[in-house]
């Protein structure tokens, strides 16, 4: 029979309360008792029993991670993030992969709850999020991760990301004053906010240089390394021959520099490329790539320590956090070549 609670008081000569209350790492025990049931319950290696603490104090110390796509190295960074905040306050994660589908995340949403997670962690929202806006109506505790929503229907809502806007204004004004013109921007879904905010950035470098945006080089898919390769081959084949990519993440700017590649075409001797959300890929890939720079790891904890302190009560007033990006410059970005088109 496995060791319960009541083992650990009585080895420990003291209530089955002040053995809770060590394990729930109150204040109200005296050093010397707390050490005293610690010993005791190393001495039994006795595990507190998650799903009958469940049951008394209504949490079950769990909370619910969905993302898009765990292919992709920036919600792998986002993820152990989360798990690292996760794990420092005692919580655990259930993480699902929604493939950028409502339906996938409605279907895990109402699992999750099923299994009565103590709130959500989101970096799956489209801007008109149904699934996210249901959940802020029945007051469930969550935090959208990397993602925003255009309307919360007033409800408040939680939110930790980076300036996006910022992030495809300094990619595109770096390629502008390396002296290029017709600039291709490949970006990610439609429905998703934190991308259409990317577009606005470059939107604003490009008019800012007085330059044109030809909306036969810029391309919506799914952030994914096949749409860059297959979208950069097409534009190629088109009468406007862009200088420079700027691709709206890193795994997009790879399959550009493949296409490239394919077409051999020299990067940045002839094309140059940046990538968006600086991960491990991009220093790996040859040429090592020019990117916007996400602090994925730090967004990951913050969002998982507002989640926690929700959850506790220990917070009301919802937060937006937006953390600043910086371009981190390699060698697949280099001054224009001028030619004819």
């Amino acid at each position: 029979m496995s060791t319960t609670i009541y083992d650990v008081a009585k080895k420990a000569g003291v209530s089955i309360a002040t053995v809770s209350r060590v394990l729930n790492n109150s204040s109200a025990v005296s050093e010397r008792t707390r050490q005293q049931v610690k010993k005791a319950i190393e001495d039994l290696n006795y595990t507190p029993n998650v799903i009958a603490s469940a049951l008394t104090k209504k949490s079950t110390l769990t909370l619910g991670l969905l993302i898009p796509d765990i292919s992709n190295p920036f919600f792998s960074e986002l993820s152990r993030g989360v798990e690292d905040a996760s794990n420092d306050f005692g919580f655990n994660t259930v993480k699902c992969n929604t493939d950028y589908s409502s339906e996938k995340e409605a279907t895990y949403i109402s699992l999750l709850r099923q299994k009565s997670v103590d709130g959500f962690i989101i970096s799956t929202a489209h801007y008109n999020d149904q699934n996210v806006i249901s959940l802020l109506k029945e007051n469930v505790p969550l935090v959208l991760l990397g993602r925003d929503i255009e309307d919360s229907e007033g409800y408040p809502v939680d939110v930790v990301g980076s300036d996006n806007v910022k992030g495809g204004y300094i990619a595109t004004k770096h390629l502008i004053e390396l002296g290029h013109e017709k600039i291709a921007c490949l970006l990610g879904p439609r429905q998703i906010k934190v991308n259409l905010e990317r577009e606005f950035g470059y939107i604003k470098a490009m008019e800012e240089a007085k330059l044109k945006v030809y909306h036969e080089i810029v391309g919506y898919g799914d952030f994914k390394l096949e749409f860059g390769y297959k979208k950069t081959l097409k534009i190629l084949k088109g009468h406007i021959k862009p200088t420079a990519f700027f691709a709206a993440n890193d795994l997009t700017a790879l399959g550009v520099i493949r296409a490239l590649k394919t077409l051999d075409i020299s990067v940045p001797k002839n094309v140059s490329v940046v990538g968006y959300d600086n991960t491990i890929l991009a220093e790996m890939t040859d040429p090592p790539l020019t990117t916007v720079n996400q602090q994925m790891r730090k967004m990951g904890y913050l969002a998982t320590e507002l989640l926690i302190k929700k959850i506790k009560g220990e917070r009301t007033v919802d937060e937006r956090v937006v953390l600043d990006i910086d371009l981190v410059v390699r060698k697949s970005t280099d001054n224009a070549v001028k030619r004819k088109n």
